[in-house]
């Protein structure tokens, strides 16, 4: 089954909070990404404001969500830089704490001419970041309708923000990026899980199931049976709402709480020219959050944040990148 692009709907959006990571993206340009032990010449330097956490709010809240951001910066220029920039966007960032005890965390980014990315990151003060702080934050958790959560803090701090959301009755939206192994606990408290194909693969694998995919996946050819058997493997880890990107393909919704004949939704994927895919996935989460709590289902959310994260690539940098809701409906239009 497939799906165009649809956004959310045109009810009043519920709120949103986002807990996790703040960063300065410090960003070289050049032609090719360098092989090991290899140099290259760049080609220009940029810094961004950046971190999963604060790319999402921030691609949320222009999206038109009312965004809480819950996190942790230094008491320095780049978290002068990162407060002013998700405030700018329309976040609320009155949960955001100024830590003296370690510099605002920092991603190394390296983009080649394609757009294509690596990234090398040192969490300063968002490794300060903890569950005190959520407990903290607890009354910006009643009545919210998302709570969007990614692995650039530590895992108890996710546990708690995942708890929190749970009790107030929101929806947990986990992008597991970086990947990393989590508890069952946590799966257990995710109402949607957002993967790409790689950390579906590496989550799948770590299964002791005799059956697990490892680093086996169906591509963007395969048939919807082949996308089935994933969505029954994740059900069976205690997932049973989980969207697949697939980059440049599109994505893939896996919902086992649809009726029968609707449990796989292929989206297609938006064609543009990319610039800078940095932060695209983070785009996409925030796309989701925003459709997600305006009432949107989960696959019109998909489909939205094909749309949101194409549109983020063909700019560089991130947040100042990201579109409006304008951009986003301009782009539906033209492709519906």
């Amino acid at each position: 089954m497939s799906a165009a692009a649809a956004g959310p709907s045109d009810g009043k959006s519920g709120r949103i909070v986002v807990v996790g990571s703040l960063n300065a993206d410090l960003t070289i340009y050049c032609e090719r990404l360098p092989l090991p032990g290899e140099t290259v010449h760049g080609t220009g330097f940029a810094v961004n404001p950046g971190g999963k956490s604060a790319n999402q709010a921030a691609a949320a809240s222009l999206l038109g969500g009312a965004v809480s951001l819950i996190g942790a910066v230094g008491d320095d220029a780049n978290g002068e830089m990162l407060l002013s920039s998700a405030a700018g966007a329309g976040v609320d960032i009155s949960h955001v704490r100024t830590s003296t005890a370690a510099p605002t965390g920092v991603a190394v980014i390296s983009v080649d001419a394609q757009g294509e990315n690596n990234i090398i990151i040192s969490a300063g003060a968002n490794g300060t970041l903890t569950p005190a702080d959520v407990a903290a934050s607890a009354e910006e958790f009643d009545g919210a309708s998302v709570v969007s959560l990614c692995l650039e803090v530590s895992l108890e701090t996710v546990l708690a923000a995942a708890e929190l959301g749970h009790d107030a009755g929101a929806t947990v939206l986990l992008n597991l990026s970086p990947y990393a192994d989590i508890p069952q606990e946590l799966a257990d408290l995710t109402d949607i899980l957002l993967v790409n194909a790689h950390e579906a693969a590496l989550f799948l694998g770590s299964s002791d199931s005799a059956d697990s995919l490892g680093a086996e996946m169906p591509d963007v050819a395969s048939d919807d049976g082949d996308w089935d058997q994933v969505r029954q493997r994740f059900a069976q880890r205690g997932l049973q709402r989980v969207v697949v990107t697939l980059g440049s393909e599109g994505s893939v919704v896996l919902d086992s709480l649809a009726s029968p004949g609707q449990q796989v939704t292929r989206i297609r994927p938006t064609q543009v020219k990319a610039v800078d895919t940095t932060g695209a996935g983070d785009a996409f989460t925030g796309a989701v959050a925003a459709c997600l709590a305006a009432g949107g289902s989960l696959a019109d959310a998909a489909g939205f944040a094909s749309v949101a994260a194409a549109l983020a690539t063909t700019r560089k940098g991130t947040q100042a990148a990201y579109p409006d809701a304008a951009d986003v409906g301009r782009l539906l239009g033209a492709v519906q």
